[in-house]
């Protein structure tokens, strides 16, 4: 080897050598998360010399029992089939969701009896102010009647005895449900406060709490306005936040901004639910789904003893509920215990039967993607607490709670005693709903507001009351011309019930019902927001 070659192979590693070390020294970093934080003011998380106490960091938040974890992602939304009925209104889109809760199952009779006996417990119905309070939430009775049917069983029946526990609550209208989700925030946040020893554990053992207004409420303890700050333990809330801190000023603004231990509870929205029926998790090979196939073709066991039977409730035709006696085909005349046939990929029981199921969107016959393709949700409305005028906000009591009217005449009420009173900033429900406002064309006749032209559009018929002779709220017929059902209290249906052909087995299948109504085939199920830090395992099936 010559000195001129030895000397070109000399220069090349040294120059190789420099350029890594260049490169070394570039300021690259790995990445994988914040772990030894220190702020931009100097100080670190929790130092007792400063101000700002933000307790330990939470880890993945673990779900609330009974609630079953959702990875998001994105997926085809909406049926991918020929449309028999022509709705048109379930066209597929491409839809991300993000990470969320929802319920195993629907909300049982166990569960919503629960609700119930705690509102008698603390708006007894036969004291005068409270008797709507407890009626209003009781189950429409009559979804079980039927004019041409020798039938002496009722939702009464259903609800209370105990043989149904675990079945379906129905009868109920999507706004008892929405009711029944705010008031499980509260109580599933109290027993969290009380578990951790801030709130006293003798709390319902003590008359004192638990009548009227004294009652918790989890967003009162949030804003540090409780209505029940005697059994508070406050010096807990400083210790869980680790506040350390001798200053009275600094304690109280460090407990007065806390969070709260369950995320609130809600119906989940169209997307939600339907990302969860679906169930892709079980048909992925690293980074792509294997065909979204046709749920109907896969509804019946494969192997062993139940070979041939129906995995979930439905009608399998015209006076066929259950198949013939001895040998049925699904088993079931009506619903069934929400556990019965088995879950799906994610451990969710009942997406493809049992009952169908209130979403919380309102209907349209459209899902507009090019205005949103992430985390769609029709019915935004932006509502904010009162001012009282005097450093709080004004809350209801027992002389001013307000109420909805629901179909069968009884009231439902909007806020319960103690509860924070609400004003709307916005509302977003007719946004790109296919009025004129939606259309390319954006201008406006002159004199005709927005809302007017959704009334032109979506023309429901108008709701009123009237009282008979036996003090009967009758729901009046509304005889003039309409062109459509659809109304800003439209709400969306999904799923099949006991009482559906096998087309609505389909996830992707929507209809809808108005808010106030209720039916012996709807019931509903809860969800959660998902806010912890969550990274994708990325295996290569499930």
């Amino acid at each position: 080897m010559n000195k001129g070659r030895i000397f070109s192979l000399a220069f090349a590693a040294l120059t190789l050598s420099a350029f890594i070390g260049c490169a070394s020294s570039s300021g690259k970093k790995k990445g994988g998360g914040t772990k030894n934080f220190t702020s931009r003011t100097g100080w670190k998380p929790n130092d007792s010399k400063g101000w700002f106490f933000s307790g330990k960091k939470k880890e993945n938040i673990k779900g609330w029992p009974g609630m079953v974890f959702v990875e998001g992602g994105s997926f085809t939304m909406g049926i991918t089939k020929d449309d028999v009925l022509h709705d048109w209104n379930n066209s597929p889109v491409r839809m991300q969701v993000k990470s969320y809760f929802i319920g195993e199952t629907e909300i049982t009779n166990y569960e919503y009896r629960e609700y119930l006996t705690w509102l008698k417990v603390v708006f007894p119905p036969e004291e005068t102010q409270y008797k709507d309070i407890y009626t209003g939430a009781l189950p429409d009775q009559t979804v079980f009647n039927n004019q041409l049917s020798r039938d002496d069983f009722s939702t009464e029946n259903y609800l209370f005895s105990p043989e149904f526990s675990y079945y379906p609550v129905v009868g109920v209208s999507w706004l008892q449900a929405v009711n029944y989700c705010d008031w499980l925030t509260d109580r599933s946040n109290e027993k969290a406060l009380i578990d951790k020893g801030i709130l006293s554990k003798d709390y319902y053992n003590n008359e004192e709490y638990n009548y009227g207004n004294k009652t918790f409420n989890a967003e009162q303890y949030k804003l540090g306005d409780t209505n029940v700050s005697e059994a508070i333990d406050s010096s807990r809330i400083i210790k869980s936040r680790q506040i350390k801190s001798q200053n009275s000023r600094i304690l109280k603004a460090n407990v007065s901004s806390t969070t709260l231990e369950v995320r609130p509870f809600r119906l989940p929205t169209e997307a939600e639910w339907e990302f969860a029926a679906l169930s892709l998790i079980g048909k992925r090979e690293y980074n792509d789904y294997n065909g979204k196939g046709v749920t109907q073709n896969n509804l019946r066991t494969q192997k062993g003893a139940q070979r041939g039977q129906y995995l979930d409730n439905f009608k399998q035709g015209r006076g066929d509920y259950s198949g013939i006696g001895g040998f049925g085909n699904d088993g079931s005349a009506i619903s069934n215990d929400v556990r019965k046939y088995p879950s799906n990929d994610y451990g969710i029981y009942g997406m493809l039967g049992n009952v169908a199921e209130w979403v919380s969107d309102v209907y349209r016959p459209i899902i507009d993607e090019e205005a949103n393709d992430f985390n769609y949700y029709r019915g935004n409305i932006q509502t904010r607490n009162i001012d009282n005028g005097q450093g709080g906000f004004e809350k209801y009591d027992e002389t001013n709670v307000e109420f909805d009217t629901l179909d069968n005449g009884r009231l439902v009420y909007k806020g319960l005693p103690g509860a924070y009173k609400k004003e709307v900033d916005y509302d977003m429900t007719n946004y790109h709903d296919g009025d004129l406002n939606s259309s390319l064309n954006q201008s406006f006749e002159e004199g005709i507001s927005r809302d007017q032209e959704t009334e032109k559009m979506y023309n429901a018929p108008q709701r009123k009351f009237r009282v008979d002779e036996k003090g009967r709220v009758i729901l009046e017929k509304d005889d003039a011309k309409r062109s459509s059902d659809i109304s800003n209290e439209t709400r969306v249906v999904k799923g099949a019930s006991w009482k559906d052909p096998i087309y609505w087995v389909d996830p992707g299948q929507r209809r809808y019902l108005h808010q106030a109504q209720s039916t012996n085939w709807i019931g509903f199920r809860v969800a959660q927001e998902y806010v912890g830090n969550f990274e994708s395992k990325r295996k290569r099936r499930g």
